[in-house]
């Protein structure tokens, strides 16, 4: 009997499907090594050597797979392909105590990926091992060590983390723009015209045959000057461009755009996403779904080729196999995109199978932008035309869809405008001429799809790191998401970072940070080492970190209230905690009474809708996310997510 060992019992299960009595197929449960919680579990003095040790939770596991390997006549590692699953990979091996184990990787979990790498199998690769390890240990450094300080200087419970602290940085610092915006007004003037009972509009684009800037008329007296002057002119067309233009499909996913279009279109957290993703892969739907390459391998490109022509006709495929090349920094190119295993499974085909409704749209946005990056690309006819008054020039443009290609299966936003046919040289009456006023906007604030795009662009943190970062900036209370599901810094989290920032550059330091992704790459390539490059970040921020010490004065966020503790008389002060403001005694610890302030602020400005008495008021969950609930709980329990909206009584 041949022993493979796999992270998770679903992929167990799938594999087992495959393989025939030959083989027993068995889960580790993720991972059976970790650093110890209780201490910080690196030997900073002698080359950063981690102490791991075996989490109670996993003993019982390694327990019964050291008694399967000790049967087996060949135990195969079949953990995934990145560097976690590398990692895991090597633990096992170690904790099991295998002399020479042979490790399979695969993109996806299809019959012949199987076979295939079972014909192929490698050893240990020692280079992702130590990248994942040097990971593993800056991240406990720098949690560990900083986390302490900002107890004893902020507030207790809080934490930082290497990457974490950057994500709260552009959150914050995204929010600092918005406070500091000036918005700047500007004007447009347009001009509406019918020809052929067909309405259409020009935008004022020139100035004595110069282009008319975003700020060139900058208030409503030039924009009135120039209505007024062109009282009475005479508008002519003065050139017509037609042209076609094509709108090439988008690439495949790869984890980062997968994250954002499942925000953008169907409103799923990162976190979601990854966890739907993780089932469809296990079960053998779609390809390895943490990745940074758009690689197709040939099959895949073949399949989609004789499913489009099948299903839509011979004109919506490409006509040649389309082949991408990621921009993400360090991109592992031996990998492939997020696709579905097999085109030719249509979306349908989950509803009834152990899928909720969830996986059936995820999955469905897979197949559709896989099968859209290998079709013919969007044909448009474009028509611009520039028509003259006086010394104006107005722009008009006009844009109809000819010939859909990838659009059937993917839909893009695009605008069709029909312009009139139009002639140079003639003249054409004016309906309306309108000015009008705008204003410059802030910056937005982040949604997930954009803080990871960010992330991303950034060089910061890797495919399988995205999800987490944004979890975890969330369940510490640094950041919330508004009535819009955007990012906004908490107070605490505003707080926390600018201390980092001012006293710890490095840390949140974007530059710093993507550098430290640079050098753990080159670890996984094998081009670096990795306790150097500890040693090399280590030794100067420890040094700082003991100086931050003594120099840092603790900050005592604590505002009066006028009101007294019910308890023991002491006044009452509004204290920081990890989830925001509470009121709390002044004599505290001797005295513990709090309360919260969120009852008494956060009312949304409607009754509850189960009990018609309450306010509906924002509450918070033990982890910080927000929810609606009752202001009399717990004699009413209405609760909801989403913000409840009055009932119009029409």
């Amino acid at each position: 009997m041949k022993l493979v060992i796999v992270e998770s019992p679903a992929k167990g299960r799938t594999l087992q499907g495959f393989l025939g009595k030959e083989y027993e197929v068995q889960s580790s449960y993720g991972h059976v090594r970790d650093l110890p919680k209780s201490k910080l579990g690196v030997d900073v003095e002698h080359e950063f050597a981690p102490q791991y040790i075996i989490p109670l939770k996993a003993k019982k596991v390694v327990t019964a797979l050291k008694k399967e390997a000790k049967k087996a006549e060949e135990t195969i590692l079949a953990t995934d392909e990145d560097r976690e699953g590398e990692s895991i990979a090597w633990h096992l091996a170690e904790t099991l105590e295998l002399k020479n184990p042979r490790r399979i990787v695969f993109h996806e979990i299809t019959k012949p990926a199987i076979l295939e790498a079972l014909k192929n199998p490698r050893s240990i690769d020692e280079n992702k091992v130590n990248a994942q390890q040097a990971r593993r240990i800056l991240d406990r450094l720098v949690g560990y060590k900083l986390s302490p300080f900002l107890w004893k200087k902020v507030a207790r419970r809080l934490s930082a983390g290497r990457v974490q602290s950057v994500a709260v940085r552009l959150v914050s610092e995204r929010e600092k723009e918005i406070q500091k915006f000036v918005a700047q007004e500007y004007w447009t003037i347009a001009a509406l015209f019918k020809k052929a009972g067909v309405s259409f509009e020009a935008l004022l684009a020139k100035k004595n045959n110069k282009n008319l800037g975003k700020f060139d008329i900058p208030n409503e007296k030039e924009a009135k000057a120039i209505e007024k002057n062109l009282a009475g002119a005479e508008y002519a067309v003065e050139n017509v461009e037609q042209k076609q233009i094509k709108r090439n499909p988008l690439p495949p996913f790869t984890t980062s755009t997968l994250q954002q279009s499942s925000w953008q279109k169907l409103h799923f957290p990162a976190r979601f996403t990854m966890s739907l993703a993780q089932q469809l892969y296990e079960n053998g739907y779609i390809t390895y779904h943490r990745t940074d390459s758009l690689n197709l391998s040939e099959s895949s490109l073949k399949a989609a080729e004789d499913f489009i022509t099948k299903t839509y006709g011979k004109e919506y495929h490409a006509g040649f196999p389309r082949r991408f090349k990621t921009k993400s920094k360090g991109a592992q190119e031996a990998h492939e995109a997020v696709r579905p295993t097999d085109p030719a499974r249509l979306p349908e085909s989950l509803k009834g199978a152990q899928f909720k409704e969830a996986h059936l749209k995820l999955y469905k946005l897979i197949w559709q932008r896989f099968l859209a990056s290998q079709m013919a690309s969007a044909l448009f006819d474009s028509t611009a035309a520039d028509i003259a008054a006086k010394n104006y020039t107005f722009r008009a443009n006009g844009q109809v869809l000819k010939f859909e290609g990838f659009l059937k299966v993917y839909s893009l936003k695009f605008q069709e405008a029909l312009l009139p046919e139009l002639q140079k040289g003639e003249t054409l009456d004016l309906e309306k001429l309108s000015p009008n006023q705008h204003f410059t906007e802030p910056p937005p604030r982040y949604t997930e799809a954009t803080l990871v795009k960010a992330l991303e662009e950034h060089g910061i943190g890797r495919p399988s790191t995205y999800a987490p970062i944004l979890s975890t900036i969330q369940d510490r209370g640094y950041v919330e998401k508004d009535e819009q599901k955007k990012f906004k810094p908490t107070e605490l989290g505003m707080i926390v970072n600018d201390l980092l920032v001012e006293h710890f550059p490095n840390i949140v330091d974007i530059e710093f940070t993507a550098n430290m992704e640079t050098k753990l790459d080159d670890i996984a390539k094998g081009e670096k080492q990795w306790t150097p490059m500890i040693q090399e970040f280590y030794q100067p921020f420890a040094e700082n970190l003991e100086k931050k010490y003594l120099e840092v004065e603790k900050k005592t966020i604590v505002e009066e209230t006028g009101k007294t503790c019910p308890k023991c008389g002491a006044p009452l002060v509004v204290r920081f905690g990890k989830f925001g403001k509470f009121l709390a005694c002044s004599k505290f610890p001797e005295c513990k009474y709090t309360e919260s302030l969120a009852a008494k602020s956060a009312s949304i400005g409607m009754k509850c809708p189960t009990c018609k008495e309450g306010d509906v008021i924002t509450r918070r969950t033990k982890k910080g996310r927000m929810f609606y609930g009752c202001s009399r709980y717990p004699d009413c329990d209405f609760a909801s997510w989403q913000k409840p909206v009055q009932k119009s009584e029409n």
